[in-house]
Order: structure tokens, then sequence, then C-alpha cells
């Protein structure tokens, strides 16, 4: 995959040929790790990216750091989900169509889960995209209040845990009849939704 580098990178300056090229190869790095489950450590990374140590950590002085610029992407396209959502024209269509790509996303994309859940961002882009994502899905959840579709005493403040509590069932406790995680989270998100919906109606993707 790749990845705009003016974006994500620690700095706002078009990098030079062969310093985007390591960027590059360092990111490669960090994605292929975060997919395999393994920690990222800086060290390791510029061994495997054939490039030195100094300019691993001139890239990314923290390990949080490149496993953010791996999350960017994603983070990214939830952003677009979230957008897409406002711009419908069914309030519980829009909230039902999100909550399933945020679970999606975090379930194939292994970088999403411990950006997500550490308290503290290490890059300042990460922290206005979770932002601008928490502010939008209060939106989303306002106007399925506002029609009547969603319980209103359900806040964004609920609901936050709420998910958490799909993907972790999702994790540990994976239907063995389910042919993935992704379909036992969807399983138990749509139970989720059902009992969040104050009108009858279909809640599955």
């Amino acid at each position: 995959m790749s990845y705009p580098v003016i974006l994500v990178t620690m700095t706002t300056a078009p990098l030079r040929k062969d310093a985007a090229r390591n960027w590059q190869r360092i990111v490669d790095v960090g994605r292929r790790l975060a997919d395999e489950g393994t920690p990222i450590q800086l060290n390791d990374v510029a061994r495997a990216a054939a490039v030195g140590v100094a300019t691993v950590y001139r890239h990314f002085p923290t390990p949080e750091a490149l496993l953010e610029t791996v999350a960017a992407p994603g983070l990214e396209a939830l952003v677009a989900h979230a957008e897409q959502a406002l711009a419908g024209d069914d309030p519980w269509t829009a909230l039902r169509d999100f909550l399933f790509a945020a679970v999606d996303a975090q379930l194939t994309d292994p970088a999403l889960p411990p950006v997500f859940a550490a308290p503290v961002d290490a890059l300042p882009a990460t922290t206005e995209l979770k932002q601008r994502l928490i502010g939008m899905f209060g939106q989303i959840l306002a106007r399925a209040h506002t029609a009547g579709v969603a319980d209103p005493t359900v806040t964004r403040a609920d609901m936050l845990p709420l998910m958490c509590g799909v993907m972790f069932a999702a994790n540990v406790h994976q239907d063995p009849a389910a042919p993935d995680r992704a379909a036992t989270a969807r399983r138990y998100l749509t139970v989720l939704l059902a009992g969040l919906r104050t009108a009858p109606g279909p809640t599955g993707p």
C-alpha cells in the first residue's frame, strides 16, 4: 500500500526522493509488523527496512508514531465513511452503516484498535482524525435521535464502550460456526442495533 508522505510524516515539508524512499520502506515494514501482530521495535524496523537506526528515528521518534502513520489511511477511510453517512437521507441507515464500517475496519486493519485505545496520541494528525470521527459520530447519532429511530437515552458516551464490547466479544468469544471474526462481530453488532432502534425495521447490513 502506498501512503501519502507529505500528510503523515513528521514534517510538513516535502521529502527528498531518497528520504521519501526510506520513509516508505520504514512504513511498509511497520505495516507488515502490524499485520503480523508483532510489536514494533524501531531498531528491528531499521534492520528490516535496510536503513540506519538514526534514519528511522528521524522520521518516527517512537514506535507509536510509526503505528499511527500505518493506521492513518484506515482512519481517513473512516472519516470518509462518516462524511458519507452524514450526507445520507436516512438517519438510521447512516448510523447502521457507519457502525458496521467501523467494526469491519478494526477487524481488517490490526493497526487501528491500538491507536483507538491509546490514551495519548504520538502525532497531532492522529488526534485530529480521531476527534473528527468522534464529532461526526455524535452528529450521526444525534440525527437518529432527532428522527426518533434511536433510543434517546443512549448517548455517544454510551456507544463507545458498547462498541468496544462488540469488538472484545468478537475477538474472545468467536462463534465456532462463524467463518471469521468479522461475521461474529457483525452478528453481535446487529443485536446491539436491535436494542438501540426505537422503530421496527431491519437492522442488518
